[in-house]
């Protein structure tokens, strides 16, 4: 324990980093958990793949927005601070949030319901592409240099907690509200709590240290602006997307898609297929601080490379053994299969981003790469998913998904070791 000992000032900063992204992922995968039920609401057509399809249009929206806030908030960071990045995420966020929260129905404005959703949804896109970037980069300059994996895997433990917490609110509504009340008011609930805690979290960052990587720059660093990111970082910058798209199409794949895939295709009830992805997502998220620290030891490539060759070849044949499962308990202990790889990517993936870029365009160089891959490919995975399933060959989405890891497994041999070539130069 006295190894993984930091001053009591970092130590504050990485938890008050930490809490804020988990609040920010929380009201993101809010809207994934709930679709289930407001997907009726908003989009009234008999068909549930239908229904499903056009929320999962407005969530790839998001995604959309995400490059963008990636581009302005990851500038803003680099010339304001990690600090003022992370406050202004947090307050879009709470405005995305509050507005789904008080969205009128189909039935009560017509179009202008499904267009609030829009709009909010934007919001959260344009919040959720600074975050990532912002808080990877604060988290992973912050922590200590001989311990960095274990610190900065974090970032990615609060993001799957963010989930997990829009899991558990759905877990306890479920068991206070009948399907009819959750379809009428009750998934506003969650996104009211969202807001909340969101405005809560912004008063918190206000008050948290800078970190030492932006405070000893150069007065006349250059600017932070994709033409430089794209002149100086060409190669780091497409392998960053290349290694962000197999690693975000595996997540939303695992996580928020397979909650609507247990239901829609295995035929688990709603609240037994949330379950499963409640267990499963408690599991991936004590692997984190696990493959943080055996980055540590062994590097951040094999790690990675764990995730790349062992996720795309246990892709197709978890979902193939799915179809055929009708034990919850099996059905867990299969997810826990390829969850278990993800932890090699999702435990560092930020940290070698980060440090692979100097610290006067590490914002950017962290948030844009990572925000087109995601959503490219980790935006459209429901889009894709229920159209295959709609076409009648949802057995291609299986094999597309290990397609897309593959990929992040090329990039990740193409990556130098940045244990030992990191650019995060202050310990």
């Amino acid at each position: 324990m006295k190894a993984l000992a930091i001053p009591r000032k970092r130590l504050v900063s990485i938890i008050g980093g930490s809490a804020g992204n988990l609040v920010e992922w929380y009201d993101w995968f809010a809207y994934a958990a709930f679709a289930i039920y407001f997907a009726p609401v908003f989009f009234p057509k008999a068909d549930p793949t239908a229904q499903l399809l056009s929320t999962a249009a407005i969530f790839a929206v998001g995604f959309v927005m995400r490059p963008i806030g990636a581009w302005v908030m990851g500038r803003f960071a680099d010339t304001r601070g990690r600090k003022a990045g992370l406050s202004l995420s947090v307050a879009l966020m709470f405005s995305g949030s509050m507005l789904i929260a008080v969205a009128p129905t189909y039935a009560a404005a017509g179009l202008l319901g499904p267009t609030t959703l829009l709009v909010a949804r934007m919001l959260q896109g344009l919040s959720l592409g600074g975050e990532y970037g912002a808080s990877a980069t604060y988290l992973s300059e912050m922590a200590p240099k001989d311990h960095r994996g274990f610190w900065a895997s974090f970032q990615y433990m609060t993001l799957i907690g963010g989930q997990l917490c829009a899991i558990f609110v759905a877990v306890i509504l479920q068991a206070f509200l009948t399907e009819a009340e959750l379809t009428a008011w009750g998934w506003r609930i969650p996104f009211v709590i969202g807001a909340v805690l969101a405005l809560a979290v912004y008063l918190l960052r206000r008050n948290l240290a800078e970190t030492p990587s932006f405070e000893n720059q150069a007065v006349d660093r250059p600017v932070s602006t994709a033409k430089l990111l794209w002149k100086e970082h060409r190669r780091e910058s497409i392998l960053v997307g290349m290694l962000s798209a197999g690693g975000g199409l595996a997540a939303y794949t695992y996580t928020s898609y397979m909650q609507k895939y247990l239901f829609n295709t295995v035929g688990f009830d709603k609240a037994t297929a949330t379950y499963i992805v409640a267990v499963a997502l408690i599991w991936f998220t004590l692997m984190q601080p696990v493959f943080g620290a055996l980055a540590d030891r062994f590097g951040r490539k094999p790690m990675l490379l764990l995730f790349g060759i062992g996720g795309a070849l246990v892709a197709a044949p978890t979902f193939l053994t799915l179809e055929t499962v009708s034990s919850p308990v099996v059905a867990t202990l299969l997810i826990l299969i390829p969850l278990t790889f993800q932890a090699g990517y999702t435990a560092n993936n930020a940290l070698v981003k980060a440090e692979l870029f100097p610290a006067h365009i590490r914002g950017l160089g962290v948030a844009l790469p990572y925000a087109v891959g995601n959503a490219i490919f980790g935006g459209t995975v429901e889009m894709v998913a229920l159209a295959l399933k709609g076409a009648g060959v949802e057995w291609l989405f299986y094999f597309y998904v290990a397609a897309v890891i593959g990929m992040a497994g090329i990039a990740t041999l193409l990556l130098p070791e940045t244990k030992e070539r990191s650019l995060i130069v202050e310990d």
